[in-house]
This record gives C-alpha cells, sequence and structure tokens, in this order.
C-alpha cells in the first residue's frame, strides 16, 4: 500500500493506482477490526457518484463482512447524509467511499468510530493493522451481514423543520455534477419562489467544473447566472456536498469567515454568549464581530475533523472554515453538512428583510490575500514553522494555535504546515491595502532573515 494515501484527515488517493481491490478489502478489514475491538457490531456505509465507487466499495464491504462486522448500506449519498445516518441508527460508526472535491480519477475514505471523526492517529492505525495484517477474523458461518435502507426523506424532512421561510427567494444552485444535484434540488425547491439549477446532474467526469466552491474559477457560472436571473442568492457545493460556496445578489462570493459571521448572528439572537469555533486563517473581522454581537470567540486549528473534536469537548453551538465547511449543534448533530447550511442561510435571508449582501456589509471588511502555498518538502515543513515561532515570538505577538500567526499592529500573518500536501500555507490580512502590503513585505522579509530562503507568494 501507498502510505501517503493515509492522510490527516481521511484516506485518499488515485483510484486505479492506490486503491486496488486488495488495498480496499485490506482497508476494510483494518477498518472493521478496529470498530470490533472497541465493542461495536454494525456501521452504516455509503458512497458518492464517482466513477470508481462501486468497484472500491464492493471491496472494502467485501474485507469488512470478513471481520463478522455487520453492514447497513444507505447507497449513493452525500458525506453529510452517512453522518446522518450514523446518528439516526443507533450503529457503531460509518464509513463513506468518496474524494470530496478531488478530480475524478481519486477516490477515497471518510470514516468514524461511533459518532466521531476518524483522523490524525487514528487515521495511521487503520494503515498499521492493514499493513501489519493483524485482523479480527470471523468466526466459521458468521460472517457480516448487510441490510439496506435510505434516510433520504427523513434527513429532508428534518432539515425542513428547522430552517423556516419567511419570504421565499430567487435561488440559483450550482452542484458541480456531485452529490448535491438530487438532494439540494428536492430539499431547497419547496423553500423558494424560484430555483435555478446549475450542474444538477451526477456525472463522476466533473464536466463543467471541479466541485469546489471556494474556488472563483468554479463559481464564475454560477456569479453569470445570479445576475442573469436578478437572483437573491447563489450557493454552490462540493463534490460530496459537506462544503458550501455562496454568492450574493451582486455576484461577490462570500468567504468562508463572512459565512460564519453571518451564522453566528443569527444563532447569537437566541443563544447569547455561546462559543463559536473558527479556524486561524479567519479574518479578524470575525472575531471582532463575534464579541460585538454577544458570542465568544474561539481560534482553533484548520481541519474538519479537528474542528469537530474541538466542538464536542467545547460544546460549541457553532462552528466553521474558510473552506465552506459549516458545522451546527443547534437542533443538529455537529457534522459538517452544505445542505444544512444551504436551508440555513436561505432561511436567515428570507426572514431579515435585506439582501445577503446587505448583511454581510455590517461585518468589517478588512483586505486580505489569497491563500497561498508554498511548495516544501515533507520532511522539513513542520520544523520549519517551529524556527518561524522561534524567531517571532521574541520579536512580535504570536498565535500558536495552528502554525505562527503573526500579529502586527494593523493586521497579521499566518504561517502553517499543510496537513495533506508538501506545502507552506500563508495567509496575510491587513485593515487596508496599504497595511496588507506593508505587512507582507515585513512579513516575507523576517522569513528570510531567520531562514535564508525568500517565501514565493503567487
Amino acid at each position: 500500500m501507498n502510505p501517503e494515501i493515509f492522510r490527516e484527515y481521511d484516506i485518499r488517493g488515485i483510484a486505479d493506482k492506490d486503491l486496488d481491490d486488495e488495498t480496499c478489502s485490506l482497508i476494510g478489514k483494518a477498518y472493521a477490526t478496529i470498530i470490533l475491538r472497541q465493542g461495536g457490531k454494525t456501521i452504516a456505509v455509503g458512497r458518492d457518484n464517482r466513477a470508481s465507487g462501486q468497484r472500491i466499495l464492493k471491496a472494502t464491504l467485501e474485507g469488512i463482512l470478513s471481520t463478522g462486522l455487520d453492514v447497513i448500506l444507505i447507497g449513493e449519498v452525500p458525506t453529510p447524509l452517512l453522518y446522518y445516518a450514523v446518528h439516526k441508527l443507533g450503529v457503531d460508526g460509518g464509513i463513506s467511499v468518496t474524494a470530496s472535491h478531488n478530480p475524478p480519477e481519486f477516490n477515497g475514505f471518510k470514516a468514524l468510530a461511533g459518532k466521531d471523526a476518524i483522523y490524525g492517529k487514528a487515521i495511521q492505525e487503520i494503515r498499521e493493522t492493514a499493513e501489519s495484517r493483524d485482523f479480527k477474523a470471523a468466526k466459521a458461518g458468521a460472517r457480516g451481514k448487510v441490510v439496506e435502507t435510505s434516510l433520504e426523506a427523513q434527513y429532508i424532512a428534518e432539515i425542513s423543520s428547522i430552517a423556516k421561510i419567511g419570504r421565499k427567494l430567487n435561488v440559483v444552485i450550482d452542484a458541480g455534477n456531485g452529490m448535491a444535484s438530487e438532494l439540494a434540488p428536492k430539499l431547497l425547491r419547496p423553500m423558494c419562489a424560484k430555483l435555478t439549477e446549475l450542474y444538477c446532474e451526477k456525472d463522476p467526469s466533473y464536466p463543467n467544473h471541479l466541485p469546489d466552491p471556494v474556488v472563483e474559477k468554479n463559481v464564475a457560472d454560477l456569479k453569470k447566472r445570479v445576475l442573469a436571473e436578478k437572483a437573491d442568492i447563489g450557493i454552490a457545493f462540493d463534490g460530496d456536498a459537506d462544503r458550501i460556496g455562496v454568492v450574493d445578489e451582486k455576484g461577490n462570493m462570500l468567504y468562508g469567515d463572512r459565512l460564519l459571521g453571518i451564522f453566528a448572528a443569527d444563532l447569537l439572537k437566541r443563544r447569547p454568549g455561546a462559543e463559536i469555533i473558527f479556524e486561524v486563517k479567519c479574518s479578524q473581522a470575525l472575531e471582532e464581530w463575534i464579541l460585538a454581537k454577544g458570542g465568544k470567540p474561539l481560534m482553533w486549528k484548520t481541519g474538519h475533523s479537528l474542528i469537530k473534536a474541538k466542538m464536542k469537548d467545547d460544546k460549541a453551538a457553532l462552528a466553521g472554515e474558510m473552506s465552506g465547511h459549516m458545522f451546527f449543534t443547534e437542533k443538529w448533530y455537529g457534522f459538517d453538512d452544505a445542505l444544512l447550511a444551504a436551508a440555513k442561510i436561505i432561511s436567515i435571508v428570507s426572514n431579515s428583510g435585506k439582501s445577503i449582501g446587505r448583511i454581510d456589509a455590517e461585518m468589517s471588511q478588512y483586505a486580505s490575500s489569497p491563500e497561498y502555498r508554498v511548495d516544501f518538502p515533507d520532511s522539513g515543513k513542520f520544523r520549519f514553522v517551529e524556527k518561524a515561532m522561534e524567531h517571532f515570538k521574541g520579536k512580535f505577538g504570536v498565535i500558536g494555535v495552528d502554525g505562527v500567526r503573526v500579529q502586527f499592529g494593523n493586521g497579521w500573518a499566518l504561517l502553517r504546515a499543510s496537513n495533506t500536501q508538501p506545502k507552506l500555507i500563508v495567509r496575510i490580512e491587513g485593515k487596508t491595502g496599504k497595511d496588507l502590503d506593508e505587512i507582507k513585505e515585513r512579513f516575507l522579509a523576517e522569513v528570510e532573515a531567520f531562514s535564508g530562503k525568500r517565501l514565493e507568494l503567487e
């Protein structure tokens, strides 16, 4: 097996190269063994619509069932529906065959043990168990059983009961030919005065654009259609529908921190003092906004699995990431769900008497860079960030939650190591465009001073 497919938050690789039938069977056996060792008996299993998904699911199921673990098969579903099934079916875990927003040639797995995401060391435990072949084996005649069910109608009904609509909006959605293609229209059409559907036919080749809704080029068609339809809002989904992208009535993209600010202001009307978790790449304006609205802001590490774990520990009400993962515990279960987020943002706007652009404008807007991703060897990236911490903490205020976020008087700069790629991540923000330029130059000069390396930010 290629050890690099076992990443921080999931298992992911090139389907025909890294995930042959034997590898998938071994992963199934290893995952099932871990669940059985924890006293589990039954898990939920689903997959997305990728071309390789049926083959990978079949091979993985063979491995799982060989251990004696029972399976409730929930079909071709968005990842949030797999999470939902784990909460609703009383099972001991769940695994979904998906590669999220990656190109068509990829596939992989997102998994739960109990209701908790498997990530970090637990992902490596699956790898180590698969490599050692130290599996639980079913007793003679005790092979696991498969039962099939669908929770689609129940899931849509429960979200619909949460998202109360005022005036009905004119909405455009872009499913990117991914897993929101069928469920998003079913969920949202009754909520809207008019629903225009872009790329809502499942197609694992993703012929129109990659289903990654926070990359500007991937929402270009959505922006145009919002303007053409004079729509109130545009909503895009990633491939497995756990991330959301939003476009306002003027065709402007609202990144994850802006969207989280809208959700936070709405929640804090009902839950004053609630803790809101946001990741280290989010704007300072978000923290200021949460405080102004009477909430408790908490900056945390990047990564949907890490956020979910922190939410559970703190019993936080709401969380979000720049990437469009939104997590809700009010009348929900704490997992990231773009379909719920879509229904909620439509509900908020429909009951506000305002446009989404006007709602967004109430929060301060600072000048920020894109997220720079700088090639850097895996073997040295974390040590490089440690050296940066040692350098900066003697000269500036720093936040070390995830990498080093250097606090300048007029903004900040973040340097962190990617958990999933051989890259350094850099993001910079200033109160004004001039501040941004000044901070960027000073930050790069300081990095060069301690490392002798000039980071190339493009």
